[in-house]
């Protein structure tokens, strides 16, 4: 099987460089790394849970349809939320993206890398090469 790195190089907003890929492709697998809320500033969106979950699935569903996927290819999704209290309000904006057959996925609270993140999300995909 084939490994594959997808999506160039991953830098902090003062261009400090980190150590993970954005994506990888292994067979008919693609894990995308945690996404954060980022806006177009390179900052974390403000406004509370609902506009950085939106931010960061808007931003999974971009990087998806570059490697011709979409939301409907995701098969699982690991979520991270930094207080217990937004896990309504979360589901609420989560179950616009993933309405109709939702990916199997896991919730935890934890502290996040960057003060500013309620949320983070990854996904694993499926889409077979053609």
């Amino acid at each position: 099987m084939t490994i594959e790195t997808l999506g160039g190089a991953v830098t902090l907003a003062d261009g400090t460089p980190v150590p993970l890929s954005k994506a990888v492709r292994a067979g008919d697998f693609i894990f995308l790394s945690g996404q954060l809320a980022f806006g177009s500033d390179g900052k974390i969106v403000a406004g509370g849970i609902a506009p950085q979950t939106r931010q960061c699935l808007t931003l999974i569903e971009a990087f998806l349809q570059n490697l011709d996927a979409q939301l409907s290819d995701v098969v699982r999704a690991t979520v991270w939320l930094t207080d217990a209290g937004d896990f309504p309000p979360f589901n609420t904006v989560y179950a616009e993206f993933f309405s109709e057959y939702p990916p199997a996925r896991s919730a935890v609270c934890s502290e996040l890398m960057l003060p500013d993140a309620r949320v983070e999300i990854e996904v694993t995909v499926f889409k077979p090469k053609e």
